[in-house]
């Protein structure tokens, strides 16, 4: 695949002189349009507009999620006074329980993990038509073999995680969040190490990808010499912790683009990271919100001393999470991967 690209690049030059060639970014998808800011030449104007617009349309989703939220506490303010007050048989205010709040978040969950995982096809499909541009222009500049190293990493391992997201993420997400209602209802051991099981299992599917990625561009940047600052800071990118963890990724993937904007001195570089975030940042945000909403939710309803509930109101959160942390990483990688590209290209 390196030879490929090489040749390749080598047959462009001979075609066409270094100095008429001119490097784009891929017009943004549909989805990012409405975030785009009119003009890209500035990075940081560029991300406020984003953020700024995207904050201006959430209100809907805020609603919406907040109702959700509601009913879920009135539901186990039910439970509770109906366990504490009434002669009902424990397991059938349990079995209960676990059934309305279930039908109550599992459609929400559905279309926040839906949502998703089509961001996650997008951004993976944007940035194969990124990629190649990104590529030319830095072997257009010398690094030939660098930009190859770098296409080929990066394309490997976003294809892979997108892979891992949709067929194996998505669908143990479900697997997980009915395993929980059940647990809530019933509350068998073994319905409980089935569910941790496959929260580990996610858990560390994403881990593994993000180690040896990250792992990956250092080594690339160490041999390149021309991604160096970029590399080191990428390396510093892999999730310590249990999964969400967002707010770690994102803060130092934002510092690390922030880095780079200086010698974004073109368009091409400045829009194409601009159209990954705004492809992201509203489907980022409505399960952000979901997340957070759920975990003030479960803080609410610990104080009812029903256990059960909050156990599964906890279980939707963390699924939430796995979502957010799953759009998350691919958008990070997408971006790390363009500063290193930039680290090499200043355009």
């Amino acid at each position: 695949m390196k030879k490929i690209i090489i040749i390749f690049m080598l047959l462009s030059f001979l075609v066409v002189p270094v100095s008429a060639m001119e490097y784009t970014a891929p017009t943004a998808p549909e989805s990012a349009e409405p975030y785009m800011p009119p003009k890209q030449e500035n990075f940081a104007q560029g991300l406020w507009y984003i953020i700024k617009t995207a904050l201006s349309e959430i209100s809907p989703e805020l609603a919406s999620a907040a109702r959700l939220c509601l009913s879920v506490i009135l539901t186990v303010l039910l439970m509770a006074v109906l366990q504490s007050l009434t002669d009902f048989s424990a397991s059938a205010i349990q079995l209960t329980g676990a059934v309305v709040i279930g039908i109550l978040l599992l459609e929400p969950a559905n279309t926040m993990i839906q949502l998703g995982l089509d961001t996650v096809r997008e951004l993976s499909d944007y940035g194969k038509l990124l990629l190649p541009v990104m590529t030319a222009a830095m072997a257009a500049q010398g690094g030939i073999t660098a930009s190859a190293a770098l296409y080929t990493g990066t394309v490997f391992f976003i294809g892979l995680l997108t892979t891992v997201i949709v067929k194996v993420i998505g669908p143990a997400l479900y697997i997980y969040l009915c395993l929980s209602v059940a647990c809530s209802a019933i509350a068998q051991d073994m319905l409980k190490k089935a569910k941790d099981f496959i929260k580990w299992g996610m858990t560390w599917c994403l881990k593994i990808v993000l180690y040896v990625f990250t792992g990956y561009m250092s080594i690339t940047g160490v041999i390149s010499g021309a991604v160096d600052a970029s590399a080191l800071k990428a390396a510093k990118l892999t999730i310590s912790g249990v999964v969400p963890v967002i707010g770690k990724i994102l803060s130092d993937a934002t510092e690390t683009v922030l880095v780079s904007a200086g010698i974004m001195k073109g368009t091409a570089g400045v829009y194409g990271v601009l159209a990954i975030i705004a492809v992201c940042i509203s489907p980022f945000l409505q399960i952000g919100i979901q997340y957070i909403l759920l975990k003030i939710s479960g803080a609410i309803c610990n104080t009812f001393a029903y256990k059960p509930a909050v156990a599964l109101i906890e279980d939707f959160g963390k699924g939430m999470g796995f979502v957010l942390a799953a759009t998350g990483t691919v958008c990070i990688m997408l971006l790390i991967s363009l500063v290193c590209f930039l680290r090499g290209i200043g355009v």
